[in-house]
């Protein structure tokens, strides 16, 4: 396995439990989820079969993993190459970006891909530096810094617990 992948593995699995987090720390994302309908599942992976998670959508729009994965996600967002997952996990490429250079697609309804993609920015505002969130989000927007570091250790300390506790 190349560093490439072992990051881009990393990253899929702190990116899922950061959205599990954010999900249960931030309102706005919790809001934001609870869009979907409950049991509507969404993946990310990178094509063919390279690494990813399928969360799901519990009542109140909080979100957690799949574990049964006994249904077909009902949105996958696909990373064309493990090279193309790289650049937007290592925030080289913005997300927009990216499916604009046509490096990743949602396979599901759209609306939905977008949805997912502004709680994946919300969950980046939140926990990046803002000088590494400005490159992985379209918009930055305001972002009150006690704000930021309030839910952002909330999250961080909810991704790290899911480590210990595994979830």
């Amino acid at each position: 396995m190349s560093a490439k992948h072992s990051y881009v593995a990393l990253m899929m699995n702190v990116i899922s439990r950061g959205l599990v987090a954010a999900s249960r720390s931030d309102e706005e994302t919790r809001r934001e989820f609870s869009g979907f309908r409950p049991g509507y599942r969404f993946a990310m992976t990178v094509y063919p079969s390279g690494p990813g998670f399928v969360l799901r959508i519990a009542d109140g729009g909080y979100v957690e993993p799949d574990a049964e994965r006994s249904q077909a996600p009902d949105l996958v967002i696909r990373f064309k190459h493990i090279e193309h997952a790289f650049l937007v996990l290592s925030f080289q490429e913005g997300t927009a970006r990216a499916f604009a250079n046509d490096r990743m697609v949602a396979d599901g309804n759209v609306s939905d891909a977008i949805r997912l993609v502004r709680c994946l920015n919300r969950m980046e505002k939140l926990i990046l530096p803002k000088l590494v969130a400005t490159r992985a989000v379209k918009d930055y927007g305001k972002v009150p810094l006690v704000s930021k570091l309030l839910r952002g250790s909330r999250i961080y300390g909810r991704v790290a617990a899911s480590f210990v506790t595994g979830k």
